[in-house]
């Protein structure tokens, strides 16, 4: 039974770490890529080390796979909501049919009065 366990959580890992290889290909900018990097990319290296711990049974090697996947809960979503602060803040342009941009309106005050906005490219 475990071998079956194992081998599904795997899989299921496997398919969620390929969706968020084919999001990082296909998705039109650097923002909505991170999104599906880091959702599907994180449940897939979670369900790949919840087979491990499954499969091995061992408590270190159970405390380890908790603790990496809290890991990557925890440093995730904080990475890549700053590669795409920076990557707005450098300008990288966003896709075309993006409806809502809320710093929109601060970076342009803040070019306008020429002070330097803390959303605004140095």
């Amino acid at each position: 039974m475990t071998e079956i366990l194992t081998a599904l959580l795997v899989l299921a890992g496997g398919l969620f770490a390929l969706v968020a290889a084919i999001g990082i290909l296909r998705l039109p900018d650097v923002l909505i890529r991170m999104h599906a990097s880091t959702k599907a990319g994180t449940l897939g290296c979670g369900l790949i080390l919840m087979a491990v711990a499954v499969h091995f049974a061992e408590s270190g090697i159970i405390a380890r796979a908790v603790l990496a996947i809290i890991f990557l809960l925890l440093t995730a979503p904080v990475g890549a909501h700053l590669i795409g602060r920076a990557a707005y803040r450098m300008g990288v342009p966003l896709w075309q049919r993006t409806a809502i941009d809320e710093l929109a309106s601060d970076r342009k005050a803040a070019a306008a009065s020429g002070k330097p906005s803390s959303h605004a490219p140095p």
